[in-house]
């Protein structure tokens, strides 16, 4: 399995901060995501939140490595300047790595910055 890259990754919380305070957001029943275009950037990153209303830890760390999974598979079809913070919702313990990818490329198809 081809890994997201650390370097590719937000975990800052000052970066975090900023994109929630100043990024535009987009959500669905599942997920939110916020979004900041940034110059000079030759690929995106990724900051994602998974809290604890959704599960214990396992179930959290799978949905988290499931969202890395999608960007992946979806990396083709996202412009590079910019930078992404994805929260998931409650309904997505319940989701598949399917649903879930379709319910990211749902939330990002609706931004600027999903390219087909």
């Amino acid at each position: 399995m081809i890994l997201l890259k650390k370097k590719f990754r937000i975990k800052k919380n000052e970066e975090f901060q900023m994109i929630l305070k100043n990024g535009e957001s987009f959500a669905n029943r599942q997920l939110v995501l916020y979004y900041m275009e940034k110059e000079n950037q030759t690929h995106f990153r990724v900051g994602l939140s998974v809290g604890k209303k959704i599960g214990n830890a396992v179930k959290r760390n799978e949905i988290k490595r499931y969202l890395r999974h999608a960007f992946i598979e979806l990396e083709d079809h996202i412009r590079p300047n910019v930078d992404l913070i994805v929260i998931a919702r409650k309904p997505t313990n319940n989701m598949g790595f399917n649903e879930l990818k379709n319910s990211l490329a749902h939330v990002l198809k609706r931004t600027s910055m999903f390219r087909h």
